[in-house]
């Protein structure tokens, strides 16, 4: 199992190779190419994941990476409950999206080039994922930095893209300060990196030493997982190909901070002020992502502003220390989320490029598949029964109710209104009421290459949750399975009524839809939406501008960083002193040799008057110094 389990992750890395160096040859077969090794790979998860669901964990160092002193780190890799389920979602997600770009991206300039980043993305996550060490681990995480730098800003002609990419990099880099300095305090205080050989001697350190690591270690995920105050660079990463944010949002990048969580359980479990900042932090996230959401008109940024939002359920799961409940959101967020933005991606094809839904409206008519699978996605989100986000945001939000934090809850029922209203306030304005698209775009239906991937996604979309939800042996199956490795870190302090916390999960997604629907669809609508937006204008203002966040930045940080870059260190430092220290080298150097230049006429008399001046200069201190 141990080599099987290298040769997964390994597989999409040969696909990056082979399209990389011979992709001046193989251009046309590219996708398919990057899509087959990505196929291998879920093949050979599969016997993987049944290995690790019958109990067994895979542990296996390959060689010493780095040896100094007693201080060692392994290259290896690790098997469990957690990885084996992140194993499955990240090839299977990232197999359909693989055979997605082959329709979508077909004919793109840099074919070749966009198969070879694709495939390095999800090599870089699955080395995230199954590293047994956190050194192992902050390989793959920057390596999916990186790879979300280049996707972002493929399209690097693209200004816009080009800074997005840019943006996207510096603000996760911002993050990755804190998972450094997380590793360095384990580095110091355990003597090892090694995920079994720090948590069994976890609770020997200070509890102190504990908090400031699980900080730490959070800043990194908060980064990388797009929650407030780093989540800004999530919505430009919109600028990227669609397959590319289909991959970021539901199998890559944005999840590795809730899996890094759910892996540093034992840190976790031993420190409930680390705790309660990510549950904290990702309550408050969740909310102000949606509010941005709601007044949005950009097809991808709404969905971009969901994701922020449903990270933030995640972050509340993992934070309460109900650590299997946001795994089990990462899964079905997983399916849903990817066959939003793939279906969001065919609206975008079928528009030739248009993502303002002002332009859209009555596409269920041309575009009827898409619309359909985009409702079931939809109803996922929103957690309406039996599709499965219903099941996992339900025990998130009974999960942190029960662990004692009403007001994380209460916020998450607030944030299930929003969301179940901001997704069919897209659903309905793209897909149903009266024609917007501008004359001469002719919307059609997406290939079967879109297709058969998008109702695949639908399919598990509807599945996955009710068939990981069942209880077996009066656990979920689930929780049973992610236990074995990240077990609840606190006890349960209250009890309540579970029928009753479903009656309102489900009340709350209900009633977002029904107002959406009054808001978009019968003839009074337009009133209702104007009564709405005068009675809550500077609410409204707040939500449609964004909160300003980015100006807000703009001003703390960016612009007094620029002057203190233009102003000060280049304009002063780097042109007066630096420069200026180097041109006055050279400018004396110049001088000398014109004063020089002066003695060299070519001319014997001149050369033997001044060698004359010379001899008598000499002999006339030697005499001064022999009186």
């Amino acid at each position: 199992m141990e080599w099987l389990l290298l040769l997964c992750v390994l597989s999409p890395a040969v696909g990056c190779i082979i399209n990389g160096l011979f992709g001046r040859w193989t251009y046309r077969a590219a996708g398919v190419i990057g899509s087959t090794f990505l196929g291998i790979s879920f093949a050979l998860a599969v016997p993987l994941i049944i290995y690790a669901i019958q109990g067994h964990v895979v542990d296996y160092s390959y060689y010493h990476w780095i040896v100094s002193g007693k201080f060692t780190v392994p290259f290896g890799l690790r098997l469990d409950s957690l990885s084996a389920m992140m194993l499955g979602v990240v090839t299977f997600v990232s197999f359909m999206i693989h055979i997605y770009a082959i329709g979508y991206m077909g004919g793109h300039k840099g074919y070749a080039r966009f198969f070879t980043y694709l495939n390095l993305f999800v090599f870089a996550m699955l080395l995230l994922c199954m590293g047994n060490n956190y050194l192992t681990m902050f390989i793959g995480w920057e390596g999916v930095g990186f790879c979300s730098y280049i996707l972002i800003g493929y399209y690097y002609e693209k200004k816009t893209a080009a800074d997005a990419g840019r943006k996207a990099f510096v603000t996760t880099r911002i993050g990755d300060i804190g998972f450094i300095v997380g590793v360095l305090f384990i580095i110091l205080y355990f003597g090892s990196v090694k995920f079994t050989d720090v948590f069994a001697q976890a609770h020997m350190i200070s509890p102190a030493i504990i908090t400031i690591i699980t900080l730490a270690l959070f800043l990194g995920a908060i980064g990388k997982s797009a929650q407030f105050p780093l989540y800004v660079w999530l919505p430009d990463a919109m600028e990227g190909p669609t397959p590319v944010s289909a991959l970021i949002h539901a199998a890559t990048m944005v999840t590795a901070g809730v899996y890094m969580v759910a892996r540093s359980a034992p840190l976790y479990a031993l420190s409930p002020t680390g705790s309660l900042v990510v549950a904290s932090v990702g309550a408050f996230t969740a909310l102000f992502a949606a509010t941005m959401a709601l007044t949005h008109f950009d097809l991808k940024r709404i969905l971009a502003y969901s994701t922020i939002s449903q990270i933030g359920y995640m972050m509340i799961g993992v934070g309460v220390g109900a650590y299997w409940t946001g795994m089990f959101h990462l899964m079905t967020h997983a399916f849903f989320k990817a066959l939003l933005f793939l279906s969001a991606g065919a609206v975008m094809h079928a528009m030739h490029g248009v993502l303002d839904m002002r332009l859209m409206g009555g596409l269920r008519h041309k575009m009827p598949q898409v619309c359909i699978v985009m409702i079931i996605a939809s109803l996922a989100i929103a957690g309406i029964p039996p599709l499965s986000g219903f099941f996992s945001k339900d025990v998130i939000l009974s999960e942190a109710l029960m662990l004692g934090h009403p007001i994380i809850w209460l916020v998450g029922v607030v944030t299930a209104f929003m969301t179940a209203f901001y997704m069919f306030r897209m659903i309905f304005f793209t897909f149903f009421g009266e024609s917007r698209v501008p004359e001469g775009m002719h919307p059609h239906e997406a290939p079967s290459v879109m297709l058969v991937p998008l109702w695949v996604l639908a399919v598990g979309s509807i599945v996955i949750g009710g068939i990981l939800g069942v209880k077996v042996h009066g656990h979920i199956s689930i929780e049973h399975f992610i236990s074995l490795t990240s077990p609840n870190a606190f006890p349960i302090v209250h009890k309540y009524s579970e029928t009753l916390l479903i009656i309102i999960s489900i009340i709350a997604g209900v009633l977002g839809i029904a107002v959406a629907w009054l808001a978009y669809i019968p003839k009074g609508a337009f009133s209702f939406r104007s009564f709405v937006v005068r009675t809550f204008h500077p609410l409204y203002r707040c939500f449609f501008n964004l909160w300003w966040v980015d100006e807000i930045y703009n001003f703390l940080f960016c612009r007094p960083f620029w002057h203190v870059s233009e102003r000060f260190l280049w304009k002063a430092v780097d042109v007066k002193v630096i420069d200026a220290g180097v041109d006055d080298v050279g400018r004396v150097a110049g001088l000398t040799g014109r004063a020089v230049r002066i003695l060299q006429t070519g001319f014997i008399n001149n050369y033997a008057c001044w060698v004359s001046a010379g001899a008598l200069i000499i002999c006339g201190w030697y005499l001064l110094k022999i009186m």
